[in-house]
């Protein structure tokens, strides 16, 4: 990635999770913008948020995400308009690195009892 592009990237997931934040229900699941990964030609950013809740809550948080894409991307074109001539189009997808992160977590907790029984 270029300077630009890390830099639109960091505005776009600055601005993105401050909209998430205000815009979706309090209470639901948590939502968090992890990272936003843009195109060269600026004309596509990818938002990955991790979701934190039951399986259900996610799938449900991912669908209004889909739904939402175009007023998010409304809003987001009304915060950073001056910095770009046009808006990328917005994608969301789901990260699950704190559900791999929490299940390594379990593994290396059930090994290390394991050895301190076995040793």
């Amino acid at each position: 990635m270029s300077i630009r592009t890390e830099r639109v990237a960091s505005l776009l997931q600055q601005e993105l999770g401050a909209i998430l934040q205000k815009e979706l229900p309090r209470s639901g699941p948590i939502i968090t913008v992890v990272d936003v990964k843009i195109t060269a030609d600026l004309s596509i950013a990818r938002a990955y948020v991790s979701i934190i809740g039951t399986p259900e809550e996610q799938q449900a948080a991912m669908a209004l995400l889909q739904d939402k894409t175009k007023s998010v991307r409304k809003i987001l074109s009304s915060k950073i308009r001056h910095h770009f001539r046009r808006i990328p189009e917005l994608e969301f997808h789901e990260d699950h690195l704190y559900e791999r992160a929490n299940r390594i977590e379990q593994l290396l907790s059930g090994v290390r009892k394991s050895s301190v029984e076995n040793g």
